[in-house]
């Protein structure tokens, strides 16, 4: 069944606030963690795959329109990465801390590689690869974190309000 769109909506604009008003706060060797991509993974893991490639597809023109010349890159990357977590997510409970940190971070490194693959098929030069991919892992630890957090939030929120 899954959240309602109305929740999952409001978890994406809280992501795209926090990503464009404090995730520099939360830098780590450059990296910079991603709340959207985590909002489409917590999401993509608790729905099915349809509603998981609509919502990705929401979150990358997100992120397109917040990036400046990006050329719809995070929007292709986005959408299969949903597509990827909401087809996976059939095998384990969404609630699972562990599985999700290692969701989100595989799905960090999906993501990326899919972006440089799209960003160097419209030209953008392969040079800066070794750093792109440290930050990339840097940045797939940080989300894993931060998915993390969120679950354990809502299992605090849950417990708060039940007990």
């Amino acid at each position: 069944m899954g959240p309602p769109l109305w929740l999952a909506t409001l978890w994406l604009l809280a992501a795209l606030l926090f990503q464009l008003v404090a995730a520099r706060w939360f830098t780590l060797r450059d990296a910079i963690p991603s709340a959207v991509l985590v909002a489409v993974v917590y999401y993509a893991i608790r729905v099915d795959t349809r509603r998981a490639a609509i919502y990705g597809l929401a979150a990358g023109l997100c992120d397109d329109l917040l990036s400046t010349g990006t050329g719809g890159a995070w929007t292709i990357a986005t959408t299969l990465v949903a597509i990827f977590a909401g087809m996976l997510s059939r095998n384990f409970f969404a609630d699972s801390l562990l599985l999700a940190a290692s969701m989100a971070a595989v799905a960090t490194l999906l993501r990326n590689t899919i972006f440089w693959i799209v960003r160097s098929a419209q030209g953008y030069p392969s040079g800066m690869a070794g750093l792109h991919f440290h930050q990339m892992l840097w940045q797939a630890l940080l989300n894993a974190a931060l998915i993390a957090i969120v679950i354990f939030l809502g299992r605090w929120r849950e417990n708060y309000r039940t007990g």
